[in-house]
């Protein structure tokens, strides 16, 4: 990359967390932002955190989307084509213990391409609550093929044990918000090229053409 896009490093990025309640949305919030666990949250409205993290080298302000739950229809639908609209990166959460929480999770993946109208969004699927083995309805390998077939990373972890492992799923998705980022500045910097290009070739030919008479 040149120095004028060394000056141009993504510094900050807006994630959106998504899911069904009771999966663990909230506590993997704070958990990654206070590496503090806490259970029980009855929150109503949609919340944003914000905070500074460094990855890989590079601090970078976060602006993270915690979603409430959301049928599909009526405002609630506009609600969330916003989040999702607003957002550049995607964190996809289900419960290993609530089947109808993995279920959600193809449509919220569709949602999320239909909003921004592209495949290959940067999109996270985490599965939580992997501690509670005997309350287990979804698969390990349930939650991976999903994610293969949805072309996303996939992480099972236990938001409550671990604040580690909900960092890694984070971190994640930071870095592939990060290759988007730079794959946009490729190409803008290529069609910067190439209106250059066209532009000299534009005064060269008038030129050529005021010689001639």
């Amino acid at each position: 990359m040149t120095d004028s896009g060394a000056a141009r490093k993504m510094t900050r990025a807006k994630l959106v967390v998504l899911g069904r309640d009771n999966c663990g949305k909230t506590a993997l919030c704070v958990r990654f932002i206070t590496k503090r666990f806490i259970g029980e949250y009855d929150h109503k409205k949609e919340v944003t955190y914000g905070c500074r993290k460094v990855v890989d080298k590079e601090a970078i302000d976060l602006e993270i989307l915690d979603t409430v739950n959301k049928e599909c229809v009526g405002p609630a639908a506009n609600s969330l084509e916003s989040s999702i609209k607003w957002g550049d990166g995607f964190l996809i959460m289900y419960s290993v213990t609530d089947r109808s929480s993995f279920e959600s999770v193809s449509r919220l993946k569709r949602l999320i391409d239909h909003g921004k109208q592209t495949l290959g969004i940067p999109t996270v699927i985490v599965a939580n609550k992997c501690d509670i083995e005997n309350g287990r309805v979804v698969r390990k390998e349930e939650g991976q093929a999903l994610a293969a077939d949805l072309r996303c990373s996939f992480f099972e972890l236990s938001v409550a044990e671990s604040a580690a492992a909900v960092e890694t799923a984070v971190w994640q998705l930071v870095r592939e918000v990060r290759v988007e980022f730079n794959k946009h500045l490729l190409a803008m910097d290529k069609r910067s090229r190439m209106l250059q290009m066209r532009h000299a070739l534009k005064n060269k030919l008038t030129r050529s053409k005021t010689m001639q008479w």
